[in-house]
């Protein structure tokens, strides 16, 4: 069975699993990484994003042959250790103002977040409502009003 090594968390990892496994499944049943969620396996409901070289992807839509030995995924579990905190500035705008209800969509919810702000810093602007709507992770409780005000106050402290 292929051997496959990447980064996870600021660690290296190495599995023994089949290339065309899809890196969900990798991290959620071989290596304990419960934070991205299972939606829909089909990279639709966006409840697993993570970052993948600081980007946001979908891992339910990745083979983990496709990563390679210096490919760093973020999980929300790491998301704090990429600004030395407890907890990352969106992770704390959205406890503030208290989005959360079912909890199922957060992570990923919050890393599209991250990986939005981001995007728009490195092209020197600020969020835009057109940016918000470019969000489809799907919500099932319907916060998105919530979600929208933790995404601006959590780019006003990153």
């Amino acid at each position: 069975m292929p051997r496959q090594t990447f980064r996870l968390n600021g660690e290296t990892v190495s599995v023994d699993v089949e290339d065309d496994v899809r890196l969900l499944w990798v991290l959620r049943d071989l290596l304990g990484v419960v934070g991205p969620k299972y939606g829909c396996g089909i990279n639709v409901c966006k409840a697993c994003t993570s970052h993948v070289n600081g980007r946001a992807f979908n891992p339910c839509a990745v083979p983990v042959g496709d990563l390679g030995p210096d490919d760093e995924v973020t999980t929300i579990e790491g998301l704090p250790a990429t600004v030395g905190a407890d907890l990352h500035p969106m992770q704390e705008a959205w406890l503030e103002r208290d989005v959360a209800q079912c909890g199922y969509c957060q992570p990923g919810q919050i890393m599209a977040a991250v990986a939005l702000v981001k995007k728009v810093k490195r092209e020197g602007r600020a969020i835009t409502d057109a940016d918000l709507d470019g969000i489809r992770n799907i919500c099932r409780c319907g916060t998105y009003t919530r979600i929208r005000e933790a995404v601006r106050a959590g780019e006003r402290r990153m």
